[in-house]
């Protein structure tokens, strides 16, 4: 018989609203994910000592571990305690950096974990990927899918607006992944999985359309949702693939030549802009899409230059040949180009001068 369905990974639960922490030990007890309530809760620095206050009458004597950071060493401490407490479940509280390493900590100790967001900052709120820090810089781990997702507006709203900020460049670099993806298909042959791509691109579309600003709810839910949908999107796939292409190639190469330039997101929006040019300069494709993600970056308030983010045009064309390092066999369109030093800084001065305010 013919194979006429899938099996696909997702949460149990998406909860995106103001007031959504509330409802937190009633999806734990309803979802049969923590039954005998031997549930451990991880905290990172900023709103996680408030959120705890908020919910311990529901939770009641969770044990409490604060996440110090975003490393390997922070993750694999947090995995210790977890197996030798003999916990049910996880509940991650906070922004990127928590959440990746209580997702990781979880996969470790093999118990599931939700993920209760603080801010809207990237998709690693819920992915299958953790971005961690060690001793030699930073790498990206498989981890499993959070089994629930949690994000209260309110708390969201209290966080800085940058981070938001962030989330809506993440999310946009969804377009420039799809076309790396279609390229390296087209060029090479590599498998593509058309339901990732459509999850993926739906999600881009859903931020790209709206004209809400980042304070109305409205939007923080379309933006919640669609990081979300990313992160399943990659947990479909089996990769990145879906959401990452040369676009944080260029990200992680500035994170490796000039660290704490900016932000995950921030620089992400930034790459997929520049990578969308390559493909008009180069490959003479409809520069229609870029003006819209343009747009889109430009009334969010996000970097959209190298120097908006301190770099020079001579630090942003040695990162963009730096980029395929990154990611060693993954195809986008800066190995299909393969600019070299020159080639790249003139291209990232045609970039400036075709976007510079």
């Amino acid at each position: 018989m013919p194979l006429l369905t899938r099996m696909l990974t997702a949460p149990l639960s998406i909860d995106v609203r103001r007031g959504a922490i509330a409802g937190l030990g009633e999806l734990l007890a309803d979802r049969r994910i923590a039954t005998e309530g031997r549930v451990a809760v991880a905290v990172g620095p900023g709103q996680g000592d408030a959120i705890i206050e908020h919910i311990t009458p529901t939770l009641g004597l969770a044990d409490v571990f604060k996440v110090p950071g975003g490393t390997v060493d922070a993750a694999v401490h947090l995995s210790s305690n977890l197996r030798a407490g003999s916990y049910e479940a996880l509940v991650g509280i906070g922004g990127g950096k928590t959440i990746d390493a209580t997702k990781y900590a979880a996969t470790l100790a093999g118990i599931p974990m939700v993920s209760v967001a603080t801010n809207l900052s990237h998709d690693g709120i819920c992915s299958p990927v953790a971005s961690l820090e060690h001793d030699k810089g930073k790498g990206s781990f498989g981890v499993a899918l959070p089994i629930a997702m949690v994000v209260d507006l309110d708390y969201v709203r209290a966080a800085p607006e940058r981070l938001v900020r962030s989330g809506v460049g993440d999310v946009l670099s969804n377009l420039s992944a799809i076309d790396d993806w279609e390229l390296s298909h087209a060029k090479q042959g590599d498998p593509i999985d058309r339901l990732a791509v459509t999850v993926s691109r739906m999600a881009a579309e859903a931020v790209l359309g709206q004209r809400d600003s980042i304070e109305a709810d409205g939007f923080l839910t379309v933006l919640a949702e669609a990081l979300v949908l990313s992160g399943m999107a990659m947990s479909f796939a089996g990769s990145s693939r879906p959401c990452s292409g040369g676009d944080h190639e260029i990200l992680h190469a500035i994170d490796q030549l000039f660290p704490g330039t900016a932000n995950h997101g921030e620089l992400a929006g930034l790459g997929a802009l520049f990578c969308m040019h390559l493909r008009t300069r180069f490959l003479g494709e409809d520069p229609g899409r870029a003006e819209a993600v343009a747009e889109s970056l430009s009334r969010h308030g996000l970097p959209m230059l190298p120097g908006d983010v301190g770099l020079t045009e001579e630090q942003f064309a040695q990162a963009v040949v730096f980029g395929p390092q990154t990611r060693p066999g993954r195809y986008t369109i800066l190995e299909h180009l393969g600019l070299g030093e020159g080639a790249a800084l003139k291209a990232v001065g045609e970039y400036v001068q075709s976007y510079g305010r």
